[in-house]
């Protein structure tokens, strides 16, 4: 309607802008756009020597009279996830997606997908899927099984094939050739080429694919088929060969013990031990018996050290004394003593025995006085008497001056 009115009032301008028409004369009309020649947020422009009245961008309406702003003009004018659709903001998954689609707003534009288990297309509608649809078509290469795990088609290359399952699956090999030097080509498959030989047989070398194979020692047969052991138990072994070790008859004492040892059996196991008059390693050797294997092992206590010495038959024995500075019984514990030197102990006593005692004990002679000095037993004639201090001391007959004597410890 707005735009039937726009033209019913430009024809009369047209015609009042032309000078003559089929010979009838008409008053001359601007060519140009005039102040209120258009409405409210209209704008004039003026078109084959015509003014033509239009509304402003984003706005709609009547360009003679009002022109209204419009909702939107692009995407970014909708809040949210609102699009901008002939000027109004609008969902843009309205009608969007098919049958069971889900539609999902990505800058303002709709996109529609399948839900979970369902599959076909979201545009015109989706529907329940088997999962055995995954595998078929199959994506995985040749050679190769398709299986659906947990709705997620997972591709594995056949028994006996190997490679990448999307892109196809190949026997490790067909030929020895297609195997290292040290391989060969058996079910389709790279193995050692020891797998050639028998039961209980031994590879010796491989070459060009090949093995070479052998019976072990105590062994016989055929060793690309099978090789035999000498014996299972003792009793299939002869008297000088009793043992049967690794299948094998042996004699277990040889080699077992050391020099001059004696080697005894106690079933299969040999028994190592010296003579009685000797002494060492039973395992490395044996040698005769010396003063110095008296103690060794060591027979004496902590802090005590062992000699060779006699008992009072004369006969050889061990022998336990203290370490220096250590006191106690030997043959059990010594104890580190009070002291060793004097300068360890009070002025007034002296290291006797590693023991801080008084120096006086026993050391002055009968009637002497004894007074301990520096260590040291100080023997003296009291007043009144004379004498050898360190003999005995007797009444003064002469006055003559007490003797002293000293005596160090």
């Amino acid at each position: 309607m707005a735009l039937v009115r726009a033209v019913l009032w430009v024809i009369p301008i047209f015609v009042l802008c032309q000078p003559t028409v089929y010979g009838m004369a008409y008053s001359t009309y601007s060519s140009t756009c005039a102040g209120g020649t258009c409405g409210v947020n209209a704008q004039c422009t003026v078109s084959g020597g015509r003014p033509v009245c239009s509304c402003l961008p984003g706005y709609e309406g009547d360009p003679l009279s009002v022109c209204k702003k419009v909702e939107c003009s692009d995407h970014t004018e909708c809040r949210g996830h609102l699009a901008c659709q002939n000027n109004k903001c609008v969902n843009p998954c309205a009608g969007a997606c098919g049958n069971n689609a889900n539609c999902d707003v990505r800058n303002h534009v709709p996109v529609c997908s399948c839900p979970t288990q369902y599959t076909g297309n979201p545009i015109s509608g989706c529907r329940l899927m088997n999962p055995d649809e995954l595998c078929h078509p199959s994506p995985c290469g040749q050679n190769t099984k398709c299986d659906v795990i947990n709705n997620v088609p997972t591709c594995s290359c056949l028994p006996g094939y190997q490679g990448s399952p999307l892109s196809g699956c190949r026997h490790e090999c067909e030929s020895d050739g297609e195997c290292g030097p040290q391989q060969h080509c058996q079910q389709y498959k790279c193995v050692n080429p020891c797998s050639q030989c028998g039961i209980n047989a031994e590879c010796e070398t491989v070459r060009s694919h090949v093995a070479t194979c052998k019976c072990p020692k105590g062994y016989f047969g055929d060793p690309y088929r099978s090789c035999q052991a000498e014996c299972v138990t003792n009793s299939d072994c002869p008297n000088y060969k009793p043992s049967c070790v690794y299948n094998q008859c042996v004699d277990p004492c040889k080699g077992s013990c050391g020099h001059q040892a004696n080697c005894q059996l106690r079933g299969a196991t040999p028994i190592c031990s010296c003579p009685k008059d000797m002494t060492g390693d039973p395992f490395v050797s044996c040698r005769p018996f010396e003063k110095r294997d008296l103690c060794e092992p060591n027979p004496c206590g902590a802090n005590a050290k062992c000699q060779a010495g006699h008992d009072n038959n004369n006969r050889e024995r061990p022998v336990c004394t203290c370490l220096p500075g250590y006191v106690g019984n030997a043959l059990t514990s010594c104890n580190r003593g009070e002291c060793q030197y004097d300068e360890e102990c009070p002025h007034n006593k002296a290291c006797i025995g590693y023991s801080c005692v008084n120096p006086c004990r026993g050391q002055c002679g009968a009637g002497a006085e004894c007074n301990a000095r520096r260590h040291i037993a100080v023997c003296t004639c009291p007043n009144g008497s004379e004498g050898d201090a360190l003999v005995a001391c007797s009444t003064k007959r002469t006055s003559y001056p007490s003797s002293r004597y000293y005596r160090f410890w």
